[in-house]
């Protein structure tokens, strides 16, 4: 004979009378709140989180109700959490996967902890393919806690055994960069190199909303947060094992966003192995030969040129113009500006004119941020003095001007410096690289101010910078204006950096 359905009828019984109830529970947030009536001596003995909030709301002499709130639960949820206490039952077929989860949310709370196993017990049984499909929400909700040990083995083994599920699920992008990193570590996955990077690239791009989806309309900024995004994953990518024109297509585009000697060394890869795929090589030595790429350790036995890479490249894409201008690779780590503004003063340096092809490449070492080490000039001449090849860029505070100057001889804290090869320039603003104005050195011997109370300054006013609000720009030692008025204007960032021409 059956009892326990019976008691359990009973007992939901008790729960929907209204007559003898003696506590009441809000239940969420305004707008959404409700409140249920229910007896202190069930919540009491079934709910060891109840009891404590109960322990502290005891029932008065006066007859006057108590009365808790659970402000941090869906009123629909608790209502099932509820029959459950009372009735000792749950139907989950005819909940929703995603409500299941919020059931076991609730159920850890309540410290009901019968109930957790069988939840997840249930999700893993029956709900596979849309655990699958949100995998993000599942691993950020099993590893919030020690109790949900089953769903964390669900995800530790998908992503061990079936990782391509979770870089086909609708949450990819989602997913945490810890699992992503598990995820590009695994070796056993069943995905071509090629498609593990086209996630990755989707999974980096995804966290930086602002980001055109066309690699060649990015701006300098735009690389350097798709660079500081990506920086633990892109060493795990087997780039040995792309075609070349896979790495032509797929990761040329993204060259900036690389390591420089990684980037240089696949370069070198390629073109010692006449471009043939290496998807015959041992996954061993593919681990070791991108392990030495990473490291910088890799010895190839020719010298790469850039000249000849391009030409390579033409023959494996018909769609390269060899004949094209050269394309930069400057990456600028700066606030003000961007990387067409460092090619345009990198031609400024070679003395050659905007629709001129660049001449050298130059790396923009940042050796001076306001911001970051202070405004003052004692703090410029601590940094800068007997450095050359600097390049300074002011942005000027409440507009969008910017103002720069550069400097081929060493700072000093005294005198004036005398070069015929300085000039300053300004800009409009950073959107746009051809409204500039540029002005070379007229009187040599006054090129340079190395005054100690100035920061970077250059001519008798030309450019002059004091801490933040007595900074002026008039022409006396340059041949151009480069400033429409002639008032004092306030700094709101400056940055100096070293021009460094690269082989």
């Amino acid at each position: 004979m059956e009892l326990l359905p019976k008691l359990s009828q009973n007992l939901l019984e008790i729960l929907d009378d209204n007559e003898y109830y003696d506590i009441t529970i809000e239940v969420g947030n305004d707008p959404y709140v409700k409140v249920f009536r229910a007896h202190m001596v069930i919540l009491n003995y079934r709910s060891p989180y109840l009891r404590r909030i109960l322990s502290t709301n005891k029932k008065k002499n006066d007859g006057t109700l108590v009365n808790i709130k659970l402000s941090n639960i869906l009123p629909e949820i608790f209502q099932i959490i509820l029959r459950y206490i009372y009735g000792g039952r749950i139907s989950l077929e005819e909940c929703e996967a995603s409500d299941i989860i919020k059931i076991l949310i609730t159920a850890n709370e309540l410290s009901l902890h019968e109930l957790i196993p069988h939840l997840q017990s249930f999700l893993i049984h029956n709900k596979k393919n849309w655990m699958e499909q949100n995998f993000s929400l599942i691993y950020q909700t099993s590893f919030k806690n020690d109790s949900f040990l089953e769903l964390q083995k669900f995800c530790t083994e998908l992503m061990s055994k079936e990782p391509e599920k979770i870089f086909n699920s609708p949450d990819f992008t989602s997913i945490s960069e810890k699992s992503l990193i598990c995820l590009a570590q695994n070796d056993n996955l069943q995905m071509s190199d090629i498609k593990i990077w086209e996630h990755v690239l989707k999974w980096g791009i995804a966290q930086n909303p602002g980001l055109p989806s066309d690699p060649s309309s990015y701006s300098n900024d735009d690389f350097v947060a798709l660079k500081n995004t990506l920086q633990q994953c892109i060493p795990l990518i087997k780039f040995i094992r792309f075609t070349s024109k896979e790495f032509l297509n797929k990761v040329y585009p993204y060259k900036m966003i690389m390591p420089e000697k990684l980037y240089e060394n696949l370069n070198k890869w390629f073109l010692n192995n006449d471009y043939n795929p290496s998807n015959n090589l041992e996954p061993q030595m593919v681990k070791e030969i991108s392990y030495k790429m990473n490291n910088n350790e890799y010895n190839p036995n020719s010298k790469l040129e850039l000249e000849k890479v391009k030409e390579i490249n033409h023959e494996i894409n018909n769609d390269y113009n060899p004949n094209s201008k050269l394309e930069s690779q400057i990456i600028i780590d700066s606030k003000i500006i961007t990387h067409q503004h460092a090619e345009l003063i990198s031609k400024w340096i070679d003395k050659l004119e905007i629709t001129d092809k660049m001449k050298n490449l130059y790396e923009f070492k940042l050796i001076l941020r306001g911001s970051r080490d202070g405004f003052t000039p004692e703090k410029f001449h601590e940094i800068c003095d007997n450095q050359s090849n600097t390049v300074s860029i002011i942005k000027v505070k409440n507009s969008d001007e910017i103002l720069g100057g550069y400097n081929p001889i060493e700072w000093k804290s005294s005198g004036y410096g005398v070069t015929k090869d300085s000039f300053i320039f300004s800009f409009t603003n950073k959107e746009n690289v051809s409204s500039h104005i540029i002005s070379r050195v007229k009187y040599e011997k006054n090129a340079l101010n190395f005054s100690p109370n100035l920061g970077p300054s250059f001519g008798i006013g030309d450019i002059s910078i004091c801490k933040f609000n007595r900074n002026c720009c008039k022409r006396r030692s340059y041949e151009e204006n480069i400033r429409e008025t002639k008032g004092r204007f306030s700094t709101e960032e400056y940055e100096v950096f070293q021009a460094i021409m690269k082989n």
